[in-house]
């Protein structure tokens, strides 16, 4: 894995209107992205707090872009401001006129970068402005390859905090932690904005998400939902992605002659049990149903089949071509 790089800034002290959450936040956000789920290290993380001035966030953000590392990611999490002239990320030192730093400047940074994967992530007031600058003429106005944004709310909109944590990012680290991870323990920026977007009802804030990119670089990995030994058997089992893999009782392991209840012919065997249980798995994550009967128990036991859903379909066609 390539060099990873993430700035995170977290701003409570403000002189006229202080928040509470936001160092909360940051934390909480440099903890989930130094380390995977199991340890490992993931993003070389540089935490700044109540930063105090304008210039310094902007010089903060420059070198968070700079050089060529395989992603480099930003995180804010304080104060956000609009105007008629544009939306701001708004520093202690501000004052009637001057905000803070622009999130134009911000784009323009990220759009020269020469990083191949930049991503900037912001929990403020009013932040979803950054997804509709518009300036006619300046390559400003649009999302470079390789950019991808995901902000609190819209650009009417402010952002709410909740038990010592914005409700965006509470929501974010919920999403880091693994519940926006694939069936291969894999989470994406897409991915956390599914999971966050679904969490938000259509009468709360909004999150914003654009993106400009042939595809989508994991930001943590946690424990996959599945074994990958048995994720990787779904081209051993299903012939094609239209297969219906044949069930009968012996697949069923409590279907044994020791076992008091009714069983029935032909009993269990250990071979098709042990395929039943991976089967049984798949199905536990939403890759595998059965056919014709509610539960895969009854399929074995009434000789029914099971096969692929479309989203199984979609990773047996992964394993196919050696992606998993």
């Amino acid at each position: 894995m390539g060099e990873r790089k993430a700035l995170v800034v977290g701003i409570n002290d403000y002189p006229t209107c202080p928040l509470r959450g936001c160092c909360n936040d940051s934390e909480a956000i440099k903890d989930l992205l130094s380390n995977h789920g199991n340890g490992d290290p993931n993003f070389s993380v540089w935490k700044k707090d109540n930063v105090a001035t304008k210039g310094e966030l902007r010089g903060l953000i420059e070198k968070c872009f700079e050089g060529d590392a395989d992603v480099a990611l930003f995180y804010y999490s304080g104060h956000g401001h609009i105007d008629a002239v544009g939306g701001y990320l708004v520093t202690p030192d501000f004052s009637e006129n001057d905000y803070g730093v622009s999130l134009q400047e911000i784009l323009t940074i990220a759009n020269k970068s020469k990083c191949k994967e930049r991503i900037i992530i912001l929990d403020s007031c009013y932040s979803g402005f950054m997804g509709s600058i518009n300036t006619d003429g300046q390559n400003t106005a649009n999302i470079n390859e390789g950019v991808t944004i995901m902000t609190a709310s819209r650009n009417s909109q402010t952002s709410m905090e909740v038990n010592g944590h914005g409700v965006f990012t509470s929501l974010l680290i919920e999403a880091l932690n693994g519940g926006a991870a694939d069936v291969t323990g894999h989470i994406s920026i897409a991915g956390v904005y599914a999971f966050i977007d679904k969490a938000l009802g259509p009468w709360e804030q909004r999150p914003v998400f654009k993106t400009n990119v042939t595809r989508f670089t994991s930001l943590r990995e946690v424990q996959p939902h599945v074994d990958m030994t048995v994720l990787r058997k779904i081209v051993n089992y299903f012939k094609s992605e239209d297969y219906q893999y044949e069930l009968n009782p012996s697949y069923e392991p409590t279907n044994r002659s020791e076992v008091v209840h009714n069983v029935i012919e032909p009993y269990a065997k250990d071979e098709n049990t042990a395929v039943f249980s991976d089967l049984q798995k798949l199905e536990g994550v939403g890759l595998v149903v059965p056919v014709g009967e509610e539960h895969m128990y009854y399929a074995a036991m009434n000789s029914k089949a099971c096969e692929l859903t479309a989203v199984g379909k979609q990773y047996w066609r992964l394993v196919k071509e050696g992606r998993i």
